[in-house]
């Protein structure tokens, strides 16, 4: 039987558009929300706050690291695993991220790769 949250969460459209302005809780840059922003431009770090995109009801609100990057087109796909809970999720880059800090992000996650093949 369905509880009162699960149909509350069907009534939640899937995708909410939310033009919001925050501090990144992982490097304190300030920024902008054009309505599809879910993580700092900066440091590519995002906050666990959403069930579905938008909705902001999500009650665990972990940090969410960059774990992963992928190339897809002619964008990046970010992947974000919440600190607190071990949440995944994937979102598109941005125009507006800062393009050292994806490089940075490739650099570690190929250094890491390596170490792992290196230790065997």
């Amino acid at each position: 039987m369905p509880t009162l949250h699960t149909i509350s969460l069907m009534r939640v459209k899937k995708f909410q558009k939310r033009k919001e302005d925050f501090v990144c809780d992982n490097c304190g840059a300030q920024v902008k929300g054009d309505g599809f922003t879910n993580h700092c431009p900066e440091c590519l770090w995002s906050k666990h706050v959403d069930i579905f995109p938008g909705d902001r009801l999500e009650d665990c609100h972990g940090l969410m690291e960059p774990v992963d990057l992928e190339s897809k087109k002619d964008d990046f796909v970010l992947t974000h695993k919440c600190v607190k809970c071990e949440h995944i999720s994937k979102t598109r880059s941005s125009a507006k991220d800062n393009p050292d800090a994806i490089l940075k992000l490739n650099d570690k996650l190929a250094e890491e790769k390596f170490d792992r093949l290196i230790r065997g």
